[in-house]
């Protein structure tokens, strides 16, 4: 009766350490860095320059200035903020699209609605797209964004 146990115990010594490891979900980045992006307009183009997105709870926010060509005296800076969750953000790094809200206010504090959209190329970079409502206007921005700054 003891070889059977001792025979069962060794295969089981054996097949332990062929057992594959499960990679661990990231799911908290300290910062997303977007690239700048433009858009054209009537007789014109915006460019949005976003700094780089840092991590505030379970939002995302960052500086920004746009520029206005020809109308340069339409340019303005501001503040963006995204909510996403740690959830989301762990949906990113498994490569699942997220769909995002937020909110911006320009220097003259005007406000700012902000809807978009991240879809993962990998575990940390992929196409980014923002809409942002202003003045009445929507205006939708293409780039891409890599996640930074190592997981929480």
């Amino acid at each position: 009766m003891r070889l059977p146990g001792f025979l069962l115990l060794s295969a089981l010594g054996l097949i332990a350490p062929l057992r594959a490891e499960t990679a661990p979900v990231v799911t908290g980045w300290d910062r997303i860095t977007v690239a700048p992006m433009k858009t054209s307009i009537y007789i014109g183009s915006v460019t949005l320059i976003p700094g780089v997105f840092r991590r505030e709870g379970s939002t995302l926010a960052a500086t920004y200035t746009v520029k206005v060509f020809p109308w340069f005296f339409w340019g303005e800076t501001g503040r963006i903020t995204i909510t996403l969750s740690d959830a989301e953000l762990a949906s990113l790094n498994k490569g699942e699209v997220v769909e995002f809200t937020g909110d911006g206010v320009n220097q003259k504090h005007k406000p700012r609605k902000v809807t978009g959209r991240a879809q993962p190329a990998d575990a940390t970079s992929g196409k980014f797209k923002i809409r942002i409502a202003a003045d009445g206007y929507e205006l939708i921005f293409n780039s891409t964004y890599r996640l930074g700054g190592g997981a929480k």
